[in-house]
C-alpha cells in the first residue's frame, strides 16, 4: 500500500510549495478553531482556490477545526463546516466531541479524522473512536512502532502518524500548561509553549521539557499507517517544500539525501531524535538551549579581538546566517556574515573545507574556544526550492447559477435560486437590439470573487429596449449580494436539556483509601477511586459499594493494557457498575451494558453538543473542563442533556509525558515513585515520576469553591488524587470547600479572565 504523504499550510504559499515538492496531502486550518491559530491560516477564498487547485493536481486537502469550542461558538462552526462543504475539502480533523456530532448529524458528507488532540495511544482508544464516526485516528506522537503496528491493523480504520517537526513535551491533548498560567490554552490553539522555559531542577537551571524535533528520515518505511504526517503549520513555504522533498525522495525509493537533510537544519531545525519510535529513549530533550540551531559546521578554533577563525565543513557565503552556542544563555547567539576572509583575502564564499575568518558584530557574548559554529540561514538553500502555483482566481469552485432577466419600460428585474433584484429607470427601444441580449449575458457572466458560474440566462424583453451596461453591472452586484447574505448553513442538532439537580450533591476522589479516614462518609453522595495496578484492592472493598465509582487513568499503553483490562473484568464481575473515564479507551475496555458511566474533565465537553455526543457514547454525566470560564460553565450546567460534575478542588496535572525527568539512566532507574521540585523565578512546581511517565502540578491547587453556587452544576467534586494528603488534612479541605470557602494559596484559572482562553 502507497503511504500518503501529509504536509502542512500554515498559508497558501505554503500549500502551493507542499504540492509541488510532492505532498499527497496538505492539511490546513482556517480563521478559526484552528490548534495553530497564530499561523496565517485559510480565509474563504484563499481555501476555495487552494482545494480546486489540489483536487486538479489529484490531491487531497483536510481542515483543522481541532481546538475546543464553547457554546457561544457554535454558530459560527457552521459558517466554517459549510465553507468546508462548499470548497469540497476531504476531511476534517476534529478534536471537539460538539463538533464531531454536528458534523456526523448535519454534515455527513465530511469526514471525520480524529486529531492527536484526542491522545490515542492505544488500539482501544482507536477502536472507540471508530465506532464514534471517526475514519481516520491521528496517533500520539510518543508511540513505539510496535504500538503503531497494533493500531495500524485495525480492519477499515485510516492512521495517521507524525514523522518530522516539533515535538511537545506532554501527551497532545492532556497539557493545560499555557491555559492554567496564562490562560491561554493548547486545546484552543493558543498555547504560549511555557514548557520551553528555563527551570531550575536537581541539574541546575535547564530547559528540562524542551523538545528536540522529530526526524524518523529512513525509519518511515516501516511504519504500517496510511499517512505520513510533518508538523509545521507555523513554519515557512521554504521549510515545508524543504522537509516534504526529502520525504518524498524517501519513499520513492531515493534514499535520506544529506544535502536535503542539510537544507532543512539551514531552514529550520531544533537537534532531531526519532523520539520513541524504537522504544523509550531519553536523549529527545534538549536541555542547554532552544529553537533554531542550524547545521553544524565548524568549531571555533581561534579568537582575536571581535574575528573568529574556524574551519568550516560546509560551503557558506557572505550573508548567511550564523549562529553560536554560547555557555549560560537559552538561545545560540546570531549574526549574519558582513565579511568573510580566507587565506587573508576577502570573499563571497568559502568553500567547505576552508578556514575562514569571520568579523562578530557589536556587542558580541564572550566567545570560548571550541564552541560549535552553526549555518542558520544559507543564502544558496534560499534560492534551491522554487515552487509553482497558480494565477489568483485560476482555480476555484464554483456553482452553476440559472438567472432570468426581464427588462420592461421602467425597471429591469434578475432573479435567481428565489431571489430577485430590481433596478429602475426609463428604457428606450434599442437601435440596434442585436447587441443588447449579449450585452446581458456578458454583464452576468463577470461572477468575480462569488461563488458561482454563470450555466444559463433567460432574457425576457418583448419590447426590445435597450439597457445601458453600468445598470445591468449594478443589477448583477444587488442580485449577487443577495444570493451571499442568504447562504444556508446547516441547523445545529437538537439538544435535550436534562433535569438538574436542585440540592449540591458531594464527590469525594482519591486514589488512596486513607485518605478518607477522617471524612464523614454520610455527607458524601459518591466515593471515586483512581485505580492503578498496584491499588490495595483490599482497602477499596472496605468502602461502602454503593457510593463507590471506580476511574480509569488517561494514559494506559500497550505494555499495560492486558492487565488493566483484565483488573476491570475481575471487578465488573464483582458488581462494580459504576466507571470513570479519562480517556476514549474506556469505552473500549467497559462493557456496553449495565454500566453508570461518567466522563472525567479531560474528555473535554466545552459545549452542549459535546455533552450530548458524550450521552451518545453511552455516559451518563460529564465533568466541567477545568480550564473553562465561568459564564460557559454555567451554561453547561443549566442546559447540558446530562448531569454535570464541577471540579472545586483540585491538584491538576499540568501535563502528562512519556518522557522522562530523572537524571539518571533506564538501566539503573530504581523504578517507583519520585517527587522533584522544579522552579520557574518565584513560581515552585512538583513533578510527579511513576510509571516511566511524569506529571507536573504547580505548588498552589485550584479551588473554585467560592464560584461553585454561581455555576450551580448537579455534583460538586474534591480531588484528593497524586499528591501525598494526610486524612485530617484532606478532612480539613472538604469541610472547608463544603461550606463554599476557598482554601488558602489556591489559584483560579480561567474563571475570571477576560482572555478569549
Amino acid at each position: 500500500m502507497d503511504k500518503e504523504l501529509l504536509a502542512p499550510a500554515g498559508d497558501i504559499e505554503a500549500g502551493y510549495a507542499a504540492i509541488h515538492y510532492g505532498a499527497d496531502a496538505v492539511y490546513l486550518g482556517l480563521q478559526k478553531f484552528s490548534a495553530r491559530a497564530t499561523a496565517t491560516n485559510f480565509g474563504e477564498q484563499a481555501l476555495n482556490e487552494f482545494v480546486a487547485y489540489a483536487h486538479a493536481k489529484g490531491r487531497k486537502v483536510f481542515v483543522a477545526l481541532n481546538t475546543l469550542l464553547q457554546e457561544k461558538e457554535l454558530p459560527d462552526l457552521l459558517k466554517a463546516l459549510n465553507t468546508c462543504v462548499n470548497c469540497q475539502v476531504d476531511a476534517l480533523i476534529v478534536q471537539d466531541l460538539g463538533v464531531a456530532r454536528v458534523v456526523r448529524e448535519q454534515y455527513p458528507e465530511l469526514e471525520l479524522h480524529a486529531s492527536t488532540q484526542m491522545a490515542v495511544h492505544n488500539k482501544e482508544g482507536a477502536l472507540a473512536l471508530q465506532k464514534a464516526g471517526f475514519s481516520r485516528v491521528v496517533l500520539a506522537r510518543e508511540l513505539t512502532l510496535a504500538e503503531i503496528k497494533e493500531i495500524a491493523s485495525i480492519p477499515e480504520l485510516e492512521t495517521e502518524a507524525f514523522i518530522h517537526g516539533a515535538l511537545c513535551y506532554s501527551y497532545s491533548g492532556l497539557c493545560l500548561f499555557s491555559s492554567m498560567e496564562s490562560g491561554r490554552s493548547a486545546n484552543r490553539g493558543k498555547c504560549l509553549y511555557p514548557c520551553r522555559s528555563c527551570f531550575k531542577g536537581e541539574d541546575g537551571e535547564k530547559h528540562y521539557f524542551s523538545m528536540k524535533d522529530m526526524a524518523l528520515e529512513a525509519e518511515v518505511l516501516q511504519m504500517p499507517v496510511t499517512s505520513l504526517k510533518i508538523e509545521g503549520r507555523k513554519k515557512s513555504a521554504l521549510y515545508v517544500a524543504a522537509v516534504t522533498d526529502y520525504y518524498r525522495q524517501i519513499l520513492d525509493g531515493k534514499g535520506a539525501d544529506a544535502t536535503r537533510a542539510e537544507h532543512i537544519k539551514q531552514i529550520f531545525s531544533r537537534p532531531w531524535c526519532k523520539f520513541h519510535i524504537k522504544g523509550k529513549d531519553k536523549a529527545v530533550v534538549d536541555r542547554n538551549f532552544v529553537g533554531h540551531r542550524g547545521l553544524e559546521i565548524g568549531k571555533i578554533n581561534k579568537i582575536q579581538g571581535r574575528i573568529i577563525t574556524f574551519k568550516t565543513n560546509h560551503l557558506i557565503s557572505k550573508h548567511d546566517g550564523i549562529q553560536i552556542d554560547v555557555s549560560g544563555q537559552d538561545k545560540p547567539f546570531g549574526f549574519s556574515l558582513k565579511n568573510l576572509r580566507v587565506g587573508g583575502k576577502s570573499v563571497f564564499e568559502a568553500k567547505a573545507g576552508s578556514v575562514v575568518e569571520v568579523s562578530l558584530p557589536p556587542q558580541t557574548p564572550q566567545l570560548q574556544k571550541d564552541w560549535t559554529v552553526y549555518l542558520a540561514s544559507s543564502s544558496q538553500v534560499k534560492g534551491a526550492y522554487d515552487y509553482s502555483h497558480p494565477k489568483s482566481g485560476e482555480y476555484k469552485r464554483r456553482f452553476p447559477l440559472s438567472v432570468s432577466v426581464r427588462v420592461a419600460p421602467d425597471k429591469i428585474c434578475a432573479e435567481a435560486n428565489g431571489k430577485k433584484a430590481c433596478v429602475e429607470g426609463r428604457f428606450e427601444v434599442a437601435v440596434d437590439y442585436s447587441k443588447v441580449e449579449p450585452a446581458i449575458e456578458k454583464s452576468f457572466s463577470k461572477t468575480g470573487d462569488t461563488v458561482w458560474k454563470l450555466q444559463k440566462i433567460d432574457i425576457v424583453n418583448p419590447d426590445k429596449l435597450f439597457v445601458p451596461v453600468s445598470m445591468l453591472n449594478d443589477l448583477r452586484r444587488q442580485l449577487f449580494d443577495m444570493l451571499h447574505a442568504e447562504e444556508k448553513f446547516g441547523d445545529l442538532p437538537i439538544v435535550s436539556t436534562c433535569v438538574h439537580s436542585k440540592e449540591p450533591r458531594w464527590i469525594v476522589k482519591v486514589d488512596n483509601a486513607a485518605i478518607l479516614a477522617n471524612i464523614d462518609l454520610q455527607s458524601v453522595d459518591e466515593i471515586i477511586f483512581a485505580l492503578s495496578l498496584d491499588s490495595d484492592l483490599k482497602a477499596l472493598r472496605k468502602l461502602p459499594k454503593n457510593k463507590l465509582r471506580l476511574a480509569l487513568p488517561a494514559v494506559c499503553r500497550k505494555n499495560k493494557m492486558a492487565a488493566f483490562v483484565s483488573l476491570v473484568q475481575e471487578l465488573v464481575a464483582q458488581g462494580y457498575r459504576k466507571w470513570e473515564i479519562a480517556n476514549y479507551w474506556g469505552l473500549d475496555v467497559l462493557p456496553d451494558a449495565g454500566i453508570d458511566l461518567s466522563f472525567d474533565s479531560s474528555i473535554y465537553t466545552m459545549n452542549t453538543q459535546a455533552v450530548a455526543m458524550a450521552k451518545d457514547l453511552g455516559a451518563s454525566r460529564i465533568t466541567i473542563p477545568l480550564e473553562d470560564g465561568l459564564q460557559n460553565m454555567h451554561y453547561l450546567a443549566q442546559n447540558s442533556s446530562l448531569p454535570t460534575v464541577m471540579v472545586l478542588y483540585q491538584d491538576v496535572p499540568l501535563f502528562t509525558s512519556a518522557v522522562c525527568l530523572r537524571s539518571n539512566d533506564c538501566q539503573n532507574c530504581p523504578r517507583g515513585e519520585k517527587w522533584l521540585t522544579l522552579k520557574k523565578g518565584q513560581t515552585t512546581y512538583q513533578a510527579l515520576s511513576k510509571d516511566c511517565h511524569i506529571m507536573l502540578f504547580s505548588e498552589m491547587p485550584l479551588c473554585l469553591a467560592a464560584e461553585a453556587q454561581d455555576v450551580r452544576p448537579d455534583y460538586y467534586r474534591v480531588d484528593f488524587c497524586y499528591k501525598p494528603y494526610l486524612a485530617q488534612q484532606a478532612a480539613d479541605i472538604f469541610e472547608k470547600v463544603r461550606s463554599f470557602e476557598d482554601v488558602a494559596n489556591s489559584i483560579k484559572a480561567n474563571v475570571y479572565r477576560n482572555k478569549d482562553f
